[in-house]
């Protein structure tokens, strides 16, 4: 079975584990949580993701900059990337997949509808 590894980037520690939970139901699984985006970066500094699932809003360093630090890190240029926010105005997704998101799941989520979407970027 292939092992994935994703990092969970949410300052709400009800969502992260909502959203930890339901990522461990696709078998092979590791889910790695942070509470913000500098958690995040310090994260991807000392380990490797497969998929990293990030809020907007946060403290100290908000998804928006996380994507832009993942994107310019030659090590995880290419790693996909989740939205996952409260922001739905048409702008806001833009801008994220302009900064190179590769999806945008509006909150309150579903999990089917995570757990779909990261299927699809894993092509699991």
């Amino acid at each position: 079975m292939r092992r994935y590894r994703c990092l969970v980037v949410e300052d709400s520690k009800t969502m992260r584990n909502m959203l930890a939970e339901s990522l461990e139901r696709i078998p092979g699984m590791e889910v790695v949580v942070a509470e913000n985006g500098l958690a995040g970066i310090r994260a991807l500094a000392t380990q490797r993701f497969d998929l990293v699932l990030t809020d907007v809003n946060m403290p100290v360093m908000d998804g928006l900059k996380l994507v832009r630090h993942v994107r310019a890190d030659p090590r995880h240029e290419k790693t996909p990337i989740v939205i996952i926010t409260t922001e739905s105005a048409p702008n806001d997704r833009d801008r994220a997949l302009a900064l190179g998101a590769n999806a945008y799941i509006e909150k309150p989520i579903q999990a089917p509808r995570v757990i779909r979407a990261v299927k699809k970027l894993l092509e699991v």
